[in-house]
């Protein structure tokens, strides 16, 4: 099958070839037609998380997809051939991630049936984002300050937070204020203004703070810390980017481990009509390695999801 991989930590990414896996007890294999790239499938390409078990290479990079189920392994069956369905590959060493043409995860694992309508390239987008909603314990009627709410994270934690009643600052680059208030941001402030525009509207809305942050873009301390500073004592800041934490951030660190639940909330919303998946680029899996390039330099205005 082809699929994207390296072949060592910090290597470039490429086209290769690679067998077809067989699904184990318990599990089942999916013939993915679409993957959703994400800031994390570029991470794991660089490093292992700390502690981790060291990666079998080539390495498969990839974590959202979505496809049908082709093959059943041995067991108790969830799914049934045929099964349009939407998920996340576990992180576990030697198994291929989603940028190729099959995966076999199992039955047990981030994976769940498609709703009806719903078209599969919207399907492999957004369970990150509801799986930091969830771990920010925002509630209805509280603030959320996003940074980076263009891109795909940041569009869905925009609709998802309002849909609960959350009040949307949505920090982004550029004039902005059309799109993300149809997505249901209460402010929108362009960064490229200086940090003074942020902390004014931040301080007019809110004179103690933000009751969390969500900060999909800063790469070091410094940067996260002065966003972390609009939040009210007590209050909630989360980073996606692995930076240290400034002191007294109640929780910072944010890690996917996302669940079939997480992924069941996910697809009531868009049944719901609370959520549009904003696909910015459907690319061929030929183009992931310049995708990946280009989404480490930001400036992305929804998903990109490559078709296999």
């Amino acid at each position: 099958m082809r699929a994207i991989a390296v072949s060592a930590f910090r290597a470039e990414p490429g086209l290769v070839e690679m067998p077809k896996p067989d699904p184990g007890a318990g599990e089942v294999r999916v013939k993915i037609e679409y993957a959703a790239l994400n800031p994390l499938d570029r991470q794991t390409a660089d490093c292992a998380p700390e502690g981790a078990v060291p990666p079998v290479f080539p390495l498969v990079l990839g974590t959202d997809f979505a496809g049908r189920v082709d093959m059943i392994g041995s067991g108790d069956n969830t799914f049934r051939v045929g099964d349009p369905v939407f998920g996340r590959v576990p992180a576990l060493p030697g198994r291929p991630g989603a940028y190729a043409e099959y995966v076999c995860v199992p039955q047990d694992s981030p994976i769940a049936l498609v709703p009806r309508d719903m078209p599969l390239q919207l399907a492999a987008a957004g369970s990150t984002a509801a799986q930091i909603l969830s771990s920010t314990a925002v509630r209805s009627g509280l603030s959320l300050l996003i940074v980076g709410a263009t891109g795909g994270v940041g569009s869905f934690l925009t609709q998802l937070a309002s849909a609960r009643g959350t009040a949307v600052v949505a920090a982004v680059r550029g004039d902005e204020r059309r799109r993300m208030r149809a997505l249901g941001a209460t402010a929108t402030v362009d960064t490229t203004e200086g940090p003074e525009a942020l902390e004014t509207v931040v301080r007019d809305l809110y004179p103690d703070g933000v009751d969390a942050l969500v900060d999909l873009v800063s790469a070091d301390t410094d940067s996260f810390a002065a966003y972390t500073a609009l939040v009210r004592d007590g209050g909630v800041a989360v980073t996606t980017r692995g930076v240290a934490a400034p002191a007294g951030v109640a929780w910072a660190d944010f890690r996917l481990a996302p669940t079939a639940a997480v992924l069941d909330e996910l697809a009531a919303a868009v049944a719901r009509g609370e959520l549009t998946v904003p696909v910015d680029m459907e690319l061929p899996l030929e183009k992931a390695p310049q995708a990946l390039v280009q989404n480490r330099a930001g400036g992305a205005r929804g998903k990109t999801v490559f078709a296999i």
